[in-house]
Order: C-alpha cells, then sequence, then structure tokens
C-alpha cells in the first residue's frame, strides 16, 4: 500500500512544537498541581483532550474503529500518558521541574537501545551515538542549575527519580509500539484514542490512591486553572499528536531528540519571563544540546538514505 511521504516543511512543523510547546509543560505541570491532585489533573487533562480530538475528527467523517483498534490505544496510552506522563506528574512532587527534564532526556537513549533490540530500528550510528551521548552532558550540565523551585513533598528525592526515570523507560516502550502497531490511521483520530485510554486510567488510579477526598474545586487557583488549560489545548491537543505523527514519519531516536531539547527552552522561558539568569554553564549545556540533535538528524537521515534505495529496487 502506497504511503504518501511527509514534506520536509510539515515535519520541521511537527519537531518545532515537540520541542517549544512541551518544553514549556513542565512548568505548566508544576503550576496546575498546586492546587489539583496530580493524577486526576494529568488524567482529566488528557481524557478532555481525547473527547474533543476524537469527536472533532468523527463529526469529520473519520470512521467508527473495532474493539482491536481501542484495544491497541489502550497498551500505548497505558505506556505514553498513565505511566509517562502520569510518572512524571507524580515525581514533581518530590524533584524540581529542571530536575525533572533531565531524567526524561533518557528517553532517546532508550528509543536507540531497545529499538535496536527489538528490531524495530537500525543499530546506532556512531554519530547517532555520539550525538545522544553530548545531549546528556548538555542536560546534565541545566540540571546542575534548575533554578529556584519548590516541591510538595520535600525529603523524598530518591522517589521522585525512580518514578521519572520509570515513566521515561515506558514511554520509549509505548514510542516503539505505536511505531509497529497503530490504533488508526490517522494519528489524529489515534492520538485522541489513546489519550481517552490512558487519560481515564490515570483518573481511575488517581481515584484509587484517594485524591478525591482531599481535593476541592473551589479551592483551585486561577494560576492552576490557566496552567490546567494550556495543558489541555497545546500540551495534549497539538503537541502529542504532533509526537504521535513524528513516530511514523521519522526514526524513533530522532523524535526522541524533543527530551533534549525541552530543558534549553524550560531555561530560556525562566530566563524571558521569571527573571532567572544564564551562566556560562547553562550557555554550554544548551550548545552541547544543538550539537546532539544536528548529529542525530543527520546520522539518521544518512542511514535511511540506503533503505530508501532498496525499496526502490524492489519496486521496479
Amino acid at each position: 500500500m502506497s504511503q504518501t511521504k511527509p514534506t520536509r516543511a510539515a515535519i520541521v512543523l511537527a519537531f518545532a512544537i515537540v520541542y517549544l510547546i512541551w518544553g514549556s509543560t513542565y512548568l505548566g505541570i508544576r503550576f496546575a498541581i498546586e492546587s489539583i491532585p496530580p493524577l486526576l489533573m494529568a488524567g482529566t487533562r488528557y481524557s478532555l483532550a481525547g473527547v474533543l480530538l476524537y469527536g472533532f475528527m468523527r463529526l469529520r467523517g473519520a470512521p467508527r474503529l473495532p474493539l482491536s483498534g481501542w484495544l491497541t490505544a489502550l497498551i500505548i496510552g497505558s505506556c505514553l500518558l498513565t505511566c509517562g506522563n502520569g510518572g512524571v506528574t507524580l515525581g514533581e512532587q518530590y524533584i524540581p521541574s529542571g530536575m525533572a527534564s533531565l531524567l526524561v532526556a533518557t528517553v532517546p537513549l532508550f528509543l536507540a537501545l531497545l529499538g535496536w533490540l527489538s528490531g524495530l530500528a537500525a543499530r546506532p550510528t556512531l554519530r547517532v551515538s555520539v550525538g545522544l551521548l553530548f545531549g546528556m552532558a548538555g542536560v546534565y550540565l541545566l540540571a546542575r542549575n534548575p533554578g529556584a523551585s519548590h516541591v510538595a513533598l520535600p525529603g523524598h528525592r530518591i522517589i521522585g527519580i525512580g518514578l521519572v526515570l520509570g515513566a521515561a523507560f515506558l514511554w520509549a516502550i509505548g514510542s516503539l509500539y505505536s511505531k509497529k502497531k497503530q490504533a488508526s490511521p490517522s494519528p489524529f483520530v489515534g492520538g485522541g484514542m489513546q489519550m481517552i485510554c490512558g487519560g481515564l486510567l490515570m483518573v481511575l488510579l488517581g481515584l484509587l490512591r484517594g485524591e478525591a477526598s482531599a481535593f476541592d474545586l473551589a479551592a483551585i487557583t486561577a494560576k492552576s486553572w490557566m496552567a490546567y488549560a494550556y495543558l489541555v489545548t497545546f500540551g495534549s491537543i497539538v503537541a502529542f499528536t504532533a509526537y504521535i505523527w513524528l513516530l511514523r514519519a521519522v526514526e524513533p531516536a530522532l523524535a526522541g531528540t524533543y527530551a533534549f531539547v525541552n530543558p534549553v527552552v524550560a531555561v530560556l522561558l525562566g530566563w524571558a519571563f521569571a527573571g532567572e539568569a544564564l551562566n556560562v554553564q547553562m550557555l554550554g549545556g544548551a550548545a552541547l544540546i544543538v550539537t546532539a540533535v544536528v548529529l542525530v538528524v543527520l546520522g539518521g537521515a544518512k542511514k535511511a538514505e540506503p533503505v530508501a534505495e532498496e525499496e526502490l529496487v524492489k519496486s521496479k
């Protein structure tokens, strides 16, 4: 079955969305969970976004999918959202958002290694491997300057680190599975289904944790409401759908470079809007991350060419 090749402009736009918007969601999550229980916040955020996106696509004529499609969406949504985003949201109760962004930067490493071991991606080239290491070094430098940031539950740093690392690992597994098996031919329909399934599961887990008993709707601050609205619209509908599309268009390790760029975006937003200082160490970390993305992009592109030529020969 022939498939339209994505244009370079579409790929660049999708990367820009994932790089910039997801870089700002760490701060959005921090503001939202100041007065909203973490799993109920994340679960309703994705459930609402999923219903809006899926409903819109159905109104535009998208067909109803069989139960097998919803089962695939449940598996992917559980890994990416329930365990992935939910783990980060819980982890940010114990560690600063800067440290969380550092730990999430292990996603490209997990994607490259698990993709190679599972046969879903080629063995990382030397250039890609060096780029991944540069990216890790860059986010390490940035994480040493996380800025002034409080946590809701201090004194449990190991719990937060474990939650975010586990979330990154399961996010990588879900990303690779979604590249192999898709809930829907449309990334928009599939993304909506995954958000509904993953979000509802997070809400269920939040209720089992007893989050509803201490939840007071009237106590939600204006800052939390604004952060929540931003997370639903831009963080979920726009950026998550762009990421699902990217997983179909490029190599998993390349799609995962968002995890290197997000800390840079977070630092720049802090400098621009929160008065946080930029120093040589931070600029050095940002430079390493830019170099890492360039190496991964060039390494992935170089490896993709022979595959395309081979498929062309087979089709003749």
